[in-house]
């Protein structure tokens, strides 16, 4: 028998960016309910960029996020109730309020090569005995190597795992495995991994992980996620029964959630077009996809130039701001004739 892997929903987390942080006080009652009776083992729920992210910058949310948690802590009698916190957009009060209202497991998430800068939150959540987790994001734009230096601040503050986040949905299997396996062997904590589907990878890459020692995998019902989503939780479920793995999940039970509940919700199928392709093409945060859409409606311009732009500039997770002066300076030299294919 293959050993446990832990799977980790985040559909009322990185869902909430392919529903416009719109979720309801009732959508997050029927989907944290039926996710933890199915047995997922962590259900995250806060903004789509992580505790405090409801603003002009990353978008505002329908309702706030701590009414939401408290909805889904009403219902969640088995799963540990997680968050996101991104130093510098949430903070260590946020971390409180949260923890206040019933989450018990957070992942604080930083850039590949900005570890340092969680030291402070991911104690404040070790005083509070809370599962604890040092998220790198955008992994594709470090050196495994690089990747293992970071992940050791983590391990030194007393994570209990280290999260490799594929952020743009670029890696490649064999980039997954690479990074992955240095970090199986060096490390004292587990790993996990966090996919996005812009190449049509996630479950490939999720699979690979695995098989380098990954414990921990995130997915979300019927992929739900910025760009083209992120590892669908039910066709992975079904293809770790097949490959002889336990995850404790009812197959057949996120498979009604995923159907009956979340199904209904979505503004739009989570499909691998043209603009989410190219965000894991050139390798641009998977969040930057809508805020390149409404860019490019405003300024005249084609989605894909914003992208290009945006992936040739290595423009990461926090910086939504300047795609608007992207998409102005790109409409500029469209006006003066200089855009060219």
């Amino acid at each position: 028998m293959n050993r446990k892997i832990h799977l980790i929903d985040t559909t009322m987390r990185d869902g909430s960016h392919a529903v416009s942080h719109s979720f309801t006080k009732e959508q997050v009652r029927m989907i944290a309910q039926g996710l933890d009776d199915a047995g997922v083992d962590i259900i995250e729920i806060s903004h789509g960029d992580g505790l405090a992210g409801s603003s002009i910058n990353y978008g505002f949310s329908h309702t706030g996020e701590m009414e939401l948690i408290k909805e889904a802590s009403h219902v969640i009698k088995r799963a540990r109730l997680g968050a996101l916190l991104l130093p510098g957009i949430g903070t260590i009060r946020d971390l409180e309020e949260a923890y206040d209202n019933g989450v018990t497991a957070v992942r604080v998430a930083t850039h590949v090569t900005e570890a340092d800068i969680a030291i402070q939150h991911i104690k404040a959540a070790k005083e509070r005995n809370m599962f604890t987790v040092g998220f790198l994001m955008m992994t594709h734009m470090a050196s495994p190597e690089k990747i293992l230096e970071q992940a050791r601040i983590f391990e030194d503050c007393g994570v209990d795992y280290v999260n490799l986040a594929d952020s743009a949905g670029h890696l490649l299997p064999d980039e997954v495995k690479e990074r992955i396996s240095l970090l199986n062997e060096r490390l004292s904590v587990p790993v996990g991994f966090h996919a996005h589907n812009n190449m049509g990878l996630a479950i490939a890459n999720s699979i690979a992980a695995i098989e380098e020692g990954a414990q921990y995998i995130d997915i979300t019902c019927r992929g739900l996620g910025a760009g083209a989503g992120n590892c669908q939780g039910e066709v992975f479920a079904a293809v770790l029964n097949r490959l002889g793995y336990e995850t404790g999940v009812d197959l057949f039970k996120i498979l009604d959630v995923a159907e009956k509940i979340v199904d209904p919700i979505m503004q739009y199928p989570q499909i691998i077009n043209t603009d989410s392709l190219m965000l894991g093409y050139v390798g641009v945060y998977s969040s930057f996809l809508l805020h390149a859409k409404r860019a490019a409606k405003r300024f005249d311009l084609d989605a894909k130039d914003i992208l290009i732009e945006l992936g040739r500039r290595q423009m990461v997770g926090g910086q939504e701001d300047m795609i608007v002066d992207v998409a102005y300076m790109l409409s500029q030299k469209k006006k003066a004739g200089k855009v060219t294919d």
